[in-house]
């Protein structure tokens, strides 16, 4: 048995515990186990995943990333965002951070802080549409709002990578079992590290309402990546303008794609929920 610091905030609802390794060292701690077993409602802590924290070289610290059922997983939008909350918290404030997560560095901005609510605009990188790079199963050097075939039946999406993968899909409304398509998506063929899945209905140029399949958590609620991909995956199909306001069941986020560079930016809210100590049977 290993008691174990935590950290837990949400972003819009998308929640994850924080372990920070730079504080306090565990030995050998299998992680993909530590993340199924702790956010396990009603068992555990409950949340969508775990972010472990280590020193690095290049930034402010590393972040990994596990999600909810134990996989690893490789950029969180939310993800970074609640990291740039507990290290301005824990760290001395310091308004301007570098996160390396996936061999990939992100910049954060503290927008405002206090003890317990934050508003934080991160960097997600450039988005990538090779399949190759995505990755996604076909001959097609691009699959932009093209059809695949699942059970007999076609759905079109814009495939796209954020640093993880993703599937978006264009919907007049939602009354359908998007929770269950999105499951069938997220495993299907076609994507071999699995996949995200958004649904996103456009209000008009600069707004949608998205509800979001996330890759090994289920529907979380709010996903960071979900929305960059479904505001790229817009603009690039001609429906969105690149500063756009993604709404979530929970509240809104903001994305904003620069034209000079390409790069992803993300605005939006994070809380912190609760800190204690975990006992952790890896049995």
């Amino acid at each position: 048995m290993k008691n174990i610091d935590f950290y837990k905030y949400h972003g819009l609802g998308n929640d994850f515990i924080i372990i920070d390794l730079m504080k306090k060292r565990y030995g050998a701690l299998d992680f993909n186990k530590l993340a199924e077993k702790m956010c396990r409602f009603h068992f555990g802590l409950g949340a969508d995943g775990i972010l472990v924290l280590t020193k690095s070289r290049k930034a402010d610290c590393c972040i990994d990333l596990f999600n909810s059922d134990g996989s690893w997983a490789e950029k969180s939008g939310n993800g970074l965002r609640i990291v740039a909350a507990y290290y301005y918290s824990a760290y001395g404030r310091k308004k301007k951070l570098t996160f390396e997560i996936n061999e990939e560095i992100n910049t954060a901005e503290i927008i405002k802080g206090s003890r317990d609510y934050y508003s934080i605009r991160v960097s997600l990188g450039k988005p990538e549409f090779l399949t190759k790079l995505v990755p996604m199963k076909t001959r097609a050097k691009f699959h932009i709002n093209a059809p695949i075939e699942i059970e007999k039946a076609k759905f079109p999406i814009t495939a796209l990578s954020v640093g993880n993968p993703h599937a978006v899909m264009f919907v007049d409304n939602f009354d359908f079992d998007w929770q269950e398509l999105g499951r069938i998506i997220e495993n299907c063929r076609y994507f071999p590290h699995r996949t995200n899945v958004e649904f996103v209905k456009i209000v008009n140029k600069s707004k949608v309402i998205l509800n979001d399949w996330e890759r090994g958590a289920g529907a979380t609620g709010s996903s960071g990546t979900g929305a960059a991909a479904s505001v790229v995956a817009g603009v690039v199909n001609g429906y969105l303008k690149r500063r756009a306001e993604v709404v979530f069941p929970s509240g809104s986020l903001f994305v904003d794609w620069s034209e000079d560079d390409d790069t992803i930016f993300l605005t939006g809210p994070v809380e912190f929920v609760c800190r204690g100590e975990y006992n952790f049977d890896p049995a």
